[in-house]
């Protein structure tokens, strides 16, 4: 779809900008206006980790006047093989202090706004606003509904991408012009696996990115076709992109004609919990294990996750077999069923597929491994 341009042109270009920018000045479709648009424009960046890196980086070197960036966490070493804006040296630091250095780096011209929180109810109306554009570097779908949810309703452009091992998706949202990421996925879905524990080859991370700040750029000077209506399909191991149409959903709780949400969730991270009435804690686990209780403990990870660490007593039942439903004819009806995972997300999955099949004894361990080595045993390998 073609839209006007995001933001107007009412600015000259100094002689620094117009050296540093001519190699985009001569391309007809963007001139000088188009880059003066550039520089006009305010853009904000929710992350600044694997997507987030790209972005920023590019934004900042096309000349993008004004760059902010929300992010709350520090760097870390597993970050560093897909995290480009940061480096080895980085290690410890402060993710928002890392990344505004490199974009200083980069681009000395533009103005670079910190936001050292995690984006929430109570603050992401107030941050969004200040911006013409919104784009999402981040890594759940809390935060997806979130920005959504806030965009709608500040009548704001936001794209959005998601990374997964080979497969990545990327979309514009602006709910004045089509759907919304809720006419997309009206129900949070439940993530079998996420990034840290299915993997992420690293430069993809630059495929959906780099297509995240095109769009960004496209908007901002209204060339070209956005990917608005539209979404993205990239599959890196056959090198193929897929286009799919979206249709605006006219029942869509935010961005219907008329809406029945007319302001912000009060908790997106409740919105997309695994938590069940089911689940139990890592504490009550370690209670029936010290007990002598007599359940079934299954780990439902992959075979070299099990090998890091594990809770003492589970037994090995990847959740692909609880997928092909392989693994129900082993588990036993006279027992307790007990699932857990890394973090509780697949142990949710497991569990929601396992009383389907009848298994009503059963549950899953909220937060999984991370839980318990924060909370049972600090000795364990935290991965």
């Amino acid at each position: 779809m073609k839209i006007p341009p995001l933001v107007d042109s009412n600015s000259v270009l100094s002689p620094d900008e117009s050296r540093r920018y001519s190699r985009h000045t001569v391309i007809p479709q963007i001139a000088q206006e188009g880059q003066i648009r550039l520089k006009n424009a305010k853009v904000v960046c929710v992350g600044a980790g694997g997507l987030g890196s790209p972005i920023l980086m590019y934004l900042a070197a096309a000349g993008v006047g004004e760059l902010g960036i929300v992010e709350f966490d520090t760097v870390d070493e597993s970050n560093l093989a897909r995290q480009v804006i940061h480096g080895q040296s980085d290690i410890g630091r402060r993710k928002i202090e890392s990344a505004k250095a490199k974009i200083v780096e980069i681009n000395p011209l533009i103005k670079v706004n910190i936001h050292e929180v995690r984006l929430d109810t109570s603050n992401a109306m107030e941050i969004l606003s200040d911006y013409d554009l919104i784009i999402d570097g981040s890594d759940n779908f809390a935060t997806r509904y979130l920005i959504n949810d806030a965009c709608v309703l500040l009548n704001k452009p936001y794209i959005w991408g998601s990374i997964l091992r080979f497969d990545g998706q990327a979309s514009v949202v602006w709910a004045k012009y089509g759907p919304c990421y809720r006419c997309l996925y009206p129900e949070p879905l439940i993530e079998a696996l996420n990034c840290a524990q299915a993997g992420v080859l690293g430069v993809l991370c630059a495929s959906i990115g780099s297509i995240q700040a095109t769009e960004a750029i496209k908007l901002i000077t209204g060339i070209g076709q956005s990917l608005i209506g539209s979404l993205m399909v990239y599959d890196a191991l056959s090198m193929s992109y897929e286009l799919v149409k979206i249709s605006k959903d006219p029942e869509c709780v935010i961005c219907a004609d008329k809406p029945s949400q007319l302001g912000l969730l009060a908790d997106y991270e409740a919105f997309c919990s695994t938590n069940r009435p089911d689940a139990i804690t890592v504490i009550e686990l370690k209670s029936k294990l010290d007990k002598g209780e007599d359940f079934y403990l299954v780990d439902v990870r992959e075979p070299n996750e099990f090998e890091i660490v594990r809770i003492p007593g589970g037994v090995l039942v990847p959740l692909a077999g609880f997928i092909d439903g392989s693994a129900l004819a082993a588990l036993p009806r006279d027992k307790e069923i007990i699932l857990y995972c890394r973090s509780g997300v697949r142990s949710a999955t497991a569990l929601a597929i396992v009383k389907e099949a009848g298994f009503n004894q059963s549950s899953h361990v909220e937060g999984g491994v991370l839980a318990w080595a924060k909370q049972v045993d600090p000795t364990c390998t935290v991965y």
